[in-house]
């Protein structure tokens, strides 16, 4: 993952969410066409294993479903739409699998899979995740993130090589894992909110071989401030406005 000499990397937050229903191929080529240089996604397992890309555990706030994702088979989950909500364009989208993404898109830019077993922190989303990621050879175009550092920790002991990020909550709540102590997970990159980031801690991270990727930056001081202080890359709704402000 090379940060630009003249930019921090541009990572388009659920694909271009700004312009397409969040998570969903059209975000992602809306992303990919605005030249990000990657997109953000979220993923977590159906009934039968399947690697379902969404952010919410329930269904309702961005499919005319309703429920557990968990409770639902991949044929079932199949059925729904998950544009509509957006708008009547983006009519009969689906909910994609992390195997649609990787074929559509593997390759091209980063991929950063949020890896999202926040209910069910033991299960097999990391293996299965990552088995995915060796099967289409991406592990170099792919980087894991989570809040739940048990899945850093697992992912390293499965592949040493796969890259991790760990992600932090805002403020205090997030104040351990961005301290010392969160490198005990031994993760490649550290994602904490842009807000809670500064020139000194991007320095410190460096110096600990650590790279820094911010979230949700969308505002044009926000996006300037992040250039200026030094982070790696930024995870931002609108990557069009996002590189037009950077590349300014």
């Amino acid at each position: 993952m090379e940060k630009s000499d003249k930019r921090p990397l541009i990572i388009a937050h659920r694909g271009a969410s700004a312009h397409a229903p969040e998570n969903t191929l059209p975000a992602f080529q809306t992303a990919y066409d605005q030249g990000a240089d990657g997109i953000e996604l979220d993923v977590m397992l159906s009934k039968d294993n399947r690697l379902i890309v969404i952010h919410d555990s329930t269904l309702e706030r961005t499919t005319n479903g309703k429920g557990n994702v968990l409770d639902h088979t991949y044929s079932d989950l199949l059925c729904l739409d998950a544009g509509v909500w957006r708008n009547e364009t983006f009519q009969n989208t689906k909910l994609p699998l992390l195997d649609e993404v990787y074929e559509q898109f593997g390759g091209k830019f980063l991929i950063n899979v949020e890896l999202k077993n926040y209910h069910n922190p033991n299960d097999k989303l990391p293996d299965i995740a990552l088995a995915l990621t060796q099967k289409f050879d991406l592990l170099n175009h792919v980087i894991f993130s989570s809040f739940n550092a048990r899945n850093i920790v697992r992912l390293k002991k499965l592949e040493s090589r796969a890259k991790t990020g760990l992600l932090c909550l805002p403020g205090f709540a997030g104040s351990l894992f961005r301290s010392p102590f969160g490198r005990l997970f031994a993760y490649d990159a550290l994602h904490p909110y842009y807000s809670d980031v500064s020139e000194n801690s991007v320095k410190r991270a460096h110096k600990n071989k650590n790279q820094v990727n911010v979230w949700t930056v969308n505002n044009t001081e926000d996006l300037i401030r992040m250039r200026s202080i030094g982070v790696d890359a930024i995870i931002t709704d609108d990557p069009k406005h996002a590189k037009s402000v950077l590349e300014q």
